[in-house]
């Protein structure tokens, strides 16, 4: 009994760390993007937060236990569903209670989740249907090739939005007059590099906490009787709270833009950098990999991307739709529990 109301108290202190050191590195990574300007700071924090899904599955990965192969599938899988309907709907929701309508630059958003669908079907749904080997598995030939072709859809995808039509990431013009921080003085060069120092600090101790915590997860998962998909979604909602938090501030300071530059980059990310490494790790050290989802996952995910689609194409939000995308994620969140 008193070692399991120790453990309990390790958990709790663990779990208030970790929470804190997510708000130092939203703070940082806002200071940087507030340096920086967009969308370069919002790649900053997405490019950050996918090291620390990165490590942790690689970490889970190395050990070996049962159901290991699947966890970079799981939690890359969680954390589309997550940014789609979890945070791009908690973000219109929670910005529609307070200003009813708002407006972005649906060229850039359209743009981002073409290549979202793309990334997706290429590692998620692919496996599913060849047929070089059996159940849902890549060759090393094909996962080689998926990930180079997820680097290069990504680096692509970089190029667009940050040189070639970076203006189509920016704010709306009336936007910008409604932004407190578009006419606050920029940080200076010495608090944007302390916060940069900060910012991987405060990464580095995200990433040993959320290692620390996923053992725990793990007993957590199976003492419960839960099916193991929901490791791969902890792991998402962890490495999620630094974006998804920041990305509820700016919508709810009118700043959608930012949110949904966030909550897309986020995604982007987690396929074209996740896999890549993931995918490279499994061949080197011949480490078991399984990327295929199941018909009921392929439906959430194909349903998703339709609606976000709807929702992204006029450019305008309203809050009905924040609504439809936190029922579809809440919907997504049961079907784990109970397929």
């Amino acid at each position: 009994m008193t070692a399991l109301l120790s453990q309990t108290w390790f958990i709790a202190l663990m779990s208030i760390t970790l929470i804190s050191a997510v708000l130092a590195a939203v703070h940082h990574a806002e200071v940087i993007a507030h340096k920086t300007g967009e969308p370069y700071g919002t790649l900053v924090l997405s490019i950050s937060v996918t090291i620390i899904e990165v490590s942790l599955i690689i970490s889970m990965m190395l050990t070996g236990h049962e159901g290991s192969q699947f966890i970079a599938r799981d939690a890359v899988f969680a954390t589309v569903m997550i940014v789609i309907n979890g945070v791009i709907g908690l973000c219109i929701f929670m910005g529609g209670l307070t200003h009813h309508e708002m407006t972005f630059r649906n060229e850039g958003t359209n743009s981002a989740l073409a290549v979202l669908t793309a990334l997706a079907t290429f590692i998620l749904v692919m496996p599913t249907v060849t047929i070089s080997t059996p159940g849902p598995d890549f060759t090393k030939s094909q996962l080689a090739f998926a990930g180079i072709a997820s680097f290069a859809l990504y680096i692509a995808f970089i190029f667009f939005q940050t040189v070639s039509h970076r203006d189509y990431y920016l704010p709306k013009t009336e936007d910008k007059t409604t932004d407190s921080n578009v006419h606050a003085i920029k940080p200076s060069n010495l608090k944007t590099a302390v916060s940069a120092v900060l910012l991987i600090l405060s990464l580095i101790t995200v990433v040993g906490l959320a290692e620390l915590l996923s053992p725990a997860i793990e007993r957590g998962v199976a003492a419960a009787g839960a099916p193991k998909t929901i490791v791969g979604i902890a792991i998402a909602l962890l490495v999620l709270l630094p974006e998804g938090f920041a990305a509820v501030r700016a919508a709810k300071a009118n700043r959608l833009q930012s949110s949904l530059n966030l909550a897309l980059g986020s995604a982007l990310a987690s396929i074209g950098l996740t896999i890549p490494t993931v995918a490279a790790i499994a061949i080197i050290f011949n480490l078991p990999l399984s990327l295929g989802i199941s018909e009921l996952n392929m439906t959430l995910m194909y349903l998703s991307f339709f609606i976000g689609a709807l929702t992204l194409a006029i450019g305008r939000t309203t809050l009905l739709q924040g609504i439809v995308h936190l029922i579809i994620f809440f919907e997504y969140l049961f079907l784990s529990l109970v397929p």
